[in-house]
């Protein structure tokens, strides 16, 4: 039996730090600075044979076969998608006020049109057209709503939906593709509701796929959050459902597909629209979650309710981040027995664990980053851990449970296949005699190659690549009759990793 202890959310701090500015409920970035330190290429729409295999594969990319292959190691396509999609869950962060003294606080600073251009965040190609709000079901005492606009706000902007509208950017896609973003936690309120970590039953409205009162339930305060209401806001629940069957009704004739992001509280708001959404509309598309550091959601019945509607969820967990862990506990019912076999725990301990309301259960597929392993990361506190520009820095660095970053990558080389590099370094040398026939070659679009056959001398297991090496000569390895086709490589396939074009010139010094 695996049991993680319950944990109270704390109101985040922050500090300086000398690589990465931090992205907190509590310090929104100036829009003159980029946050994120990422490499310009990766963010970019890619080479065109990505766009094209994107384009051609996009329900691939969407979850339709749970990630398989694309995790481990990390492709660069599904990598460049997760963080354009983490860019709109930083507008959300960067549109919102939070200052408690503005008159505008807990809204949104820009109006809906201009959210994403407003925020800095880039071209996008989408177009939002809708804002949203999440409101608590927490009744303050009337001194309390005199007291403080920070304490008593009830209702607050939460994020927005936006719609690919531009023709290159749905040619890439191969879709019409719908973004809803979420923020993570901001308000007095929304704090409060974290900590109802009780789990209770979804509401009639929300009727799940299989038969009704089969025990699907989910955190308290998530659910108040989503379907709550006031009598000047609707809830949550209602505009989403609102503007889903609006872009259903425009596009629906079209391939389309619905894009669920957010952060931490973001996260699990994300998980609970999209059950929703498959929910409620009988014509619903392709529905997939990407989520960065969100907490638990539901129990195992609700986890397999997500599971039969064809929901698909990533969740992006950074092993050092606590709120990953939270709330309640977990208890994973295919490795119950022989957990109790080796530990000793008496099965009554394990039915009155199981009876409680704090049991939980993962959802969706998981990609399991760490800080620890990040050079640039390893020595950031633990607060830090679960920050927006945290989880974009570790997916931008991200190679393989092998190799687990880029900047570890050739030390990695020198530390477990010296031998083979040794060996690619004397059949490179009697190809290339002189150093400056290496370069003359890189600066004509060597790189590309050389990066597959280092990794393939090594050994190493990377993704897939349409180029290998063979001693003496350079084949382009495009035809599917090619005997190496599933060779593997790292990087992406427009920007192979500069360590390897390092390590291959020292070797003339």
């Amino acid at each position: 039996m695996r049991v993680a202890a319950i944990g109270v959310t704390v109101k985040p701090c922050t500090w300086p730090t000398p690589t990465i500015p931090k992205l907190t409920p509590y310090s929104a970035p100036s829009t003159a600075i980029d946050p994120l330190k990422l490499n310009v290429t990766e963010f970019s729409h890619g080479s065109h044979s990505n766009s094209a295999k994107l384009a051609k594969d996009w329900m691939e990319y969407q979850g339709i076969s749970k990630w398989q292959g694309l995790l481990d190691p990390f492709d660069n396509i599904l990598r460049s998608e997760i963080l354009k999609y983490g860019r709109f869950v930083e507008a959300t962060y960067r549109s919102f006020d939070f200052d408690p003294s503005s008159p505008t606080y807990a809204t949104s600073k820009f109006p809906k049109n201009s959210i994403l251009t407003r925020s800095c965040i880039g071209d996008t190609g989408y177009k939002p057209t809708k804002h949203l709000r999440a409101t608590s079901g927490i009744q303050l005492p009337t001194w309390i709503d005199r007291e403080s606009t920070w304490i008593s706000t009830q209702s607050s902007w939460i994020g927005y939906v936006a719609v690919c509208h531009d023709k290159e950017e749905l040619a890439r896609l191969g879709r019409r593709d719908v973004v809803i973003a979420f923020r993570g936690t901001a308000t007095c309120l929304e704090w409060l509701e974290n900590l109802r970590a009780t789990l209770t039953c979804l509401p009639n409205d929300m009727s799940s796929v299989g038969p009704k009162g089969d025990g699907a339930k989910v955190e308290s305060g998530f659910l108040s959050l989503y379907t709550s209401d006031s009598d000047t806001c609707p809830s949550l629940q209602h505009m989403v459902r609102e503007e889903v069957g609006r872009v259903l009704q425009m596009y629906g004739n079209e391939p389309l597909s619905i894009t669920i992001t957010g952060h931490s509280l973001g996260a699990a708001l994300a998980t609970l629209a999209a059950y929703d959404i498959k929910s409620t509309f009988g014509n619903a598309p392709m529905v997939t979650v990407i989520s960065f550091g969100g907490p638990r959601v539901g129990n195992q019945s609700f986890s397999c309710e997500l599971e039969k509607s064809g929901t698909k969820i990533l969740r992006i967990v950074n092993s050092d981040d606590v709120i990953t862990k939270v709330p309640g506990f977990v208890i994973d019912s295919n490795e119950t027995v022989e957990a109790n076999k080796e530990a000793g725990l008496p099965g009554w301990v394990e039915k009155r664990v199981r009876e409680t309301e704090l049991v939980y259960a993962e959802v969706g597929q998981e990609l399991r980053l760490s800080s620890k392993e990040c050079p640039q990361l390893s020595k950031e506190g633990v607060v830090s851990c679960h920050d927006l520009s945290t989880y974009l820095h570790l997916v931008n660095g991200f190679v393989g449970s092998n190799c687990p970053f880029r900047a570890t990558a050739l030390r990695v080389l020198y530390k477990h296949h010296p031998q083979k590099l040794a060996k690619l370094a004397i059949i490179l040398q009697a190809q290339f005699p002189r150093k400056k026939d290496f370069q003359d070659k890189h600066q004509s679009g060597f790189k590309l190659q050389l990066g597959v056959g280092l990794c393939f001398q090594s050994g190493l297991r990377f993704r897939k690549c349409y180029f290998n090496f063979i001693p003496g000569s350079w084949v382009d390895r495009r035809s599917t009759k090619h005997p190496w086709e599933h060779l593997q490589a790292f990087g992406p396939s427009h920007n192979q990793p500069t360590m390897v074009i390092r390590y291959v010139l020292s070797i003339y010094e």
